[in-house]
Order: C-alpha cells, then sequence, then structure tokens
C-alpha cells in the first residue's frame, strides 16, 4: 500500500488517536495545514470517550470510530476488556487503511493510536508519530521504533522514536503574538487547570484569597474552575467571604490568549497543550502536575520547564494553603525573576511547529513541499 496517495487520487492523510485536548488540538491543527496548503483529504481514528467526538466534526473532519481503552492506571477488568478489543480495532484499521488508502498515517497518542498506527505498520504504509509530552504515552513508545519518522515537542522524547525531530506543538498565532508585560503597576494572577479543572486549586485558592489580596492590594485575580467544579468552587468562595470585586470565578474561558496575556503569573497543571501555550506566550507559571497522568507525563514536561528555570513546581501531595501562599507570594513580589522566567519558556516556543510537521508529513507523502 505504500505510496497510495496518487495524484489520480488526491493526497490522503490518516490521523489517529486523541482523547485529550492535549492530542486533539494539535491534531486538528495539521489536518487543517495539510488541506489548506495542498488540498489533501484528512480522515481521523479515534474512540467514543474521547474530545475527538466533539471537537473534529465541528472542524469539519469525518471521524471513524474504533474500539480502543486504557492498560494503564487502570482496574484488571478495564486491562482485560481493552486486551479483547485490541484485535477488533486492530482489523477495524487494517480496514479503514485499505478502504481510504491513505498515503501517510500520523499517530498522535490516545487510545486510538496504536490499533492504527500498527496497521499501518502492517501495510507499510508510511508513518509519523506526533508526541508533545516529555514521555511518550503507551501507544507512541510502543511503535516509537518502527515509525517512519516523528514530530515530538521536548528533547526528552527524541530517543523513543526513529527518525524523531523536535518541531514544537503546534499552537495558535495568538499566543505568539503577546508581548512581555510591562513591570509594575497592577498584577494578575490566572489560575486555571485545563478544561476539567484542577480539584486542589479549586479548594485551595478559596481558603488562600483573602490572604493573598490582603498582601497584594493591586492584585486581580481569573480562577477557571471546569464546568464539573464551577458551583462548588464558587461556594467556597463564598464560604471563605471573599469579596469578587477583584476576583474572576468562572467554569470556563472563551479566549485563553487574551487572558496569557494580561496575565503577570499564571498557576496551572502541566498538560502538553497548556506547555506549550506557555512557552509561546512567554509567561512565568507555577505548574502544578496532576498526579495520576499516565507515566507522569505532566510531571516530566513541568520537569523540562524547571530545569532551564522556565517555571517553579509544586508537587499535589506537597501543596498547602501555606506552601500555595508562600510560592505566589515569592514570584509576585519579584518582577524581574517572573521576566526572566518568561524569557525562558519562550527559549522552548515554536513559531513554525504546524508548517514543519506539514513538511515532514508530505516528504513522508512524496508530495513537495512549499
Amino acid at each position: 500500500m505504500q505510496g497510495v496517495g496518487s495524484d489520480t487520487m488526491g493526497l490522503r492523510i490518516l490521523i489517529a488517536g486523541g482523547g485529550t485536548g492535549g492530542h486533539v488540538i494539535p491534531a486538528l491543527a495539521i489536518a487543517r495545514e495539510l488541506r489548506d496548503r495542498v488540498g489533501a483529504e484528512v480522515r481521523f481514528v479515534g474512540t467514543a470517550r474521547g474530545l475527538e467526538t466533539r471537537l473534529v466534526p465541528e472542524a469539519g473532519f469525518p471521524l471513524e470510530l474504533i474500539r480502543a481503552g486504557q492498560l494503564k492506571n487502570v482496574s484488571l477488568g478495564t486491562r482485560l476488556q481493552t486486551l479483547m478489543d485490541l484485535p477488533l480495532g486492530l482489523a477495524r484499521c487494517v480496514s479503514l487503511l485499505r478502504s481510504f488508502r491513505p498515503a501517510v498515517v500520523v499517530g498522535v497518542g490516545g487510545y486510538a493510536s496504536g490499533p492504527a498506527m500498527l496497521a499501518a505498520i502492517l501495510l507499510k504504509v508510511p508513518t509519523l508519530a506526533f508526541e508533545p509530552n516529555a514521555i511518550p504515552g503507551l501507544a507512541n513508545r510502543l511503535v516509537g521504533g518502527r515509525v517512519k519518522a516523528a514530530a515530538v515537542n521536548f528533547e526528552e522524547s527524541r530517543c523513543y522514536f526513529h527518525g524523531a525531530r523536535v518541531t514544537g506543538t503546534p499552537v495558535r498565532p495568538e499566543f505568539f503574538a503577546i508581548e512581555k508585560k510591562p513591570l509594575g503597576g497592577k498584577k494578575r494572577l490566572l489560575v486555571f487547570g485545563a478544561s476539567q479543572g484542577a480539584r486542589v486549586l479549586n479548594e485551595l485558592m478559596p481558603k488562600i484569597m483573602d490572604r493573598l489580596l490582603d498582601a497584594f492590594p493591586d492584585l486581580e485575580v481569573v480562577h477557571q474552575t471546569g464546568a464539573r467544579h464551577g458551583d462548588s468552587t464558587f461556594e467556597g468562595y463564598k464560604r471563605a467571604e471573599v469579596g469578587f470585586e477583584r476576583v474572576t470565578v468562572t467554569p470556563y474561558l472563551d479566549d485563553m490568549a487574551t487572558q496569557f496575556e494580561a496575565a503577570d503569573l499564571i498557576l496551572c497543571r502541566s498538560g502538553a497543550s497548556t506547555m506549550a501555550e506557555l512557552a509561546a506566550a512567554g509567561r512565568a507559571a507555577i505548574l502544578v502536575p496532576f498526579p495520576k497522568a499516565a507515566d507522569e507525563h505532566q510531571r516530566k514536561n513541568a520537569e523540562a520547564f524547571v530545569a532551564i528555570g522556565a517555571a517553579e513546581m509544586v508537587l499535589e501531595p506537597e501543596l498547602s494553603e501555606e506552601k500555595l501562599l508562600e510560592v505566589l507570594g515569592k514570584l509576585l513580589n519579584d518582577d524581574l525573576r517572573r521576566e526572566k522566567m518568561g524569557t525562558r519558556a519562550r527559549r522552548l516556543a515554536h513559531p513554525d511547529a504546524v508548517k514543519v510537521i506539514g513538511d515532514m508529513v508530505l516528504e513522508l507523502a512524496g508530495h513537495k513541499t512549499l
């Protein structure tokens, strides 16, 4: 099947995987790049449990669903069900490849990525793995040595793949347009835990907010709670008798680029998309990795930033009211240090990531790059 994307049928690309925004959002950026640049026909493969079920159709791309699940950090019953589903998922992917006949299969990690990439390798379809985390997930680790090429976000993950190149993660252009925040004057703290929120931040921030606002009279706080924790977090602030003149509490923020631009300091998780956005925006951050993330990838992402002085990290088991007040206070009091952290974070940014990844896909397809 190699080289099936002929001129007579047009260039066809299959993108497999998803689950979280850290996988789906960059995958959609790659799909748009290939569609808009060379008119490629792009189809997605995912599972019914991931964000791809909503985001991919909304973006106008067809989505095929297969049965696939977790093997790590789950019960024995779930693991057995996943192993039973694997042959069915693989067979479904083989059928999709034979009918769609893509020139390249791009695996972005997540449940569906493993069966689709394995099917492509068996059928000798060129493969490209995309890995946004410092430590690859299980699906990408299993196929890493057999792919034709790989696009990674961190230098630390290159060793897991054949033909790997540090390309960065595609990020919306608005984040790269963010300029340095002027020193002095009012400060703004942005708190969020990705789209689902972070329970530990939602519980601790209301308890320390009065003391934080007293210590910094010119501080404003914007706190995104996530949809599931909106009501409970708001009630937490009310019980703590925190006034809302300088605090905004909302389940969801529509324009994160605007919020990053206004922020002097960001308190957040360390998922792949968040890390790429922090680098693009050049903002200082306190990172609280999600402790149940597979293979501790959020901790590894945070450590890559901490290693170059681009962020502070506090592990969730070590986080208390006093610890959170301490780390916030030190950075809010130190304008120059925040500026240096933002500058160092920007060294990890890759403004041309989506173009470079597009070039790699087109090269595998035998298509001239522009």
